[in-house]
């Protein structure tokens, strides 16, 4: 006898209770243990292309399902963004930066639960000219089809505009703990740089600095953990876009003592390498940490966000400079101790701490503290940072920094 007639016999002893009671347990049985895919597979995106035809540029998506997706522009710089429903990019080979025509530069990730999203960004203003979804046929899967033909700035504002009434960049919002009023622990928020749509700089290897500031986060989280010393907490620990704004809300809203963003760096010179940690300065310590701040904090453009919805708190924390002694701690942690712990598991950059105007640090009652792990522009690098045993190492020391650095505070504190 099967397993599901043995079920059913069992549940024939219901029928006392009549029939329609007996069907309906039958109908449980079989929403409960069908898997889910039964019913609705994943949505998948299984290839993207990029094309010029004429005076216009086709944007063609391929998917195992039909999707409605929700399209609209943000100017300044002039991008097209596309919402789907959150889908499982199954490609053979990754696309991001891939454009041609209107579309200088292309961009795709979870935006949030729920949500992915495609950004493209235009050598000049453009407008949807047609849209359309071609179903199975010839052996093609399901087809989103966008083309797009240059317009003016004017055009774009109105006719890229989204809806009335249409929130066209929610926030992904990371649920928080209440920061108790009498900590029994210090609470260190970790933050892997970039994430979702936003892939961050791209190593030689193809590697995402995404994914480097993931696993990375991820090891010093499982760290501090171990240790059961603090309340730990992640900005993100998907990929996931995650905006600047809303990692500086976490560490405010955690009550955290300490703030680690982690990201990997690129330079030219693929010669250029080693461990460097930034604090906050309205003045950039040198021109390459000008450059790179200004390159982090387009982290929100890229997403795909539109900048112009601060509240005045939000917009007060973004441009206000950090209060003197916060940044005085996150100096001393920088600078006196995680530099010192960092210098025998790993190589140092030139100057290995510097100041710059990053936007993910101006919490003005957070020590916070901007890491780059290593330049995955240099080949030997890039391969060192994605070893196991170098993350483990690096990591450690990193938390070796956390703990000295309490124990500073600790003793000051007596």
């Amino acid at each position: 006898m099967s397993a599901m007639s043995l079920i059913l016999k069992r549940l024939s002893q219901f029928t006392d209770f009549g029939p329609r009671l007996f069907w309906v347990l039958v109908f449980a049985f079989v929403v409960i243990t069908t898997p889910v895919q039964s019913f609705a597979g994943n949505l998948k995106v299984q290839d993207i292309r990029v094309g010029v035809h004429a005076s216009a540029t086709r944007f063609v998506v391929e998917l195992n399902d039909n999707v409605e997706p929700r399209i609209f522009g943000l100017p300044d710089p002039f991008r097209v963004v596309i919402d789907l429903p959150e889908v499982d990019f199954d490609l053979e080979e990754e696309r991001i930066g891939d454009g041609a025509g209107q579309i200088l530069k292309l961009r795709y990730g979870l935006f949030r639960p729920g949500t992915s999203r495609f950004v493209l960004d235009l050598k000049s203003p453009s407008k949807v000219t047609k849209k359309f979804v071609l179903k199975p046929s010839g052996g093609k899967p399901w087809r989103l089809v966008i083309d797009l033909e240059p317009t003016s700035r004017a055009d774009f504002v109105v006719s890229m505009r989204p809806n009335a009434g249409d929130n066209p960049s929610p926030v992904t919002r990371v649920p928080v703990p209440s920061a108790p009023r009498q900590k029994i622990k210090p609470v260190v928020v970790v933050d892997a740089g970039h994430g979702g749509v936003d892939p961050g700089a791209i190593g030689v290897s193809g590697v995402y600095e995404k994914k480097i500031a993931l696993d990375y986060a991820r090891e010093v989280v499982r760290l501090l953990r171990v240790a059961d010393k603090y309340e730990v907490i992640m900005t993100r620990d998907r990929d996931v876009f995650l905006p600047l704004r809303e990692r500086v809300r976490v560490s405010r809203a955690a009550g955290a003592d300490l703030f680690l963003s982690l990201h990997a760096n690129t330079h030219p010179k693929r010669s250029t390498s080693g461990f460097s940690v930034y604090t906050l300065s309205d003045r950039a310590s040198d021109k390459e940490a000008a450059a790179l701040a200004a390159l982090e904090n387009k982290s929100d453009v890229i997403g795909g966000v539109n900048l112009g919805g601060y509240s005045d708190d939000v917009q007060n924390i973004l441009i206000d400079f950090a209060q003197a002694k916060t940044n005085e701690l996150s100096v001393e942690f920088a600078r006196d101790i995680l530099v010192e712990k960092v210098k025998n598991s790993a190589s140092l950059l030139t100057r290995p701490w510097r100041s710059a105007g990053f936007a993910v640090l101006k919490a003005p009652d957070v020590p916070s503290v901007l890491v780059e792990l290593g330049y995955i522009s240099n080949p030997q690098e890039e391969r060192l940072l994605l070893t196991g045993s170098h993350r483990r190492k690096l990591c450690a020391a990193i938390v070796n920094a956390v703990d000295a650095y309490f124990k500073t505070k600790q003793s000051a504190a007596l």
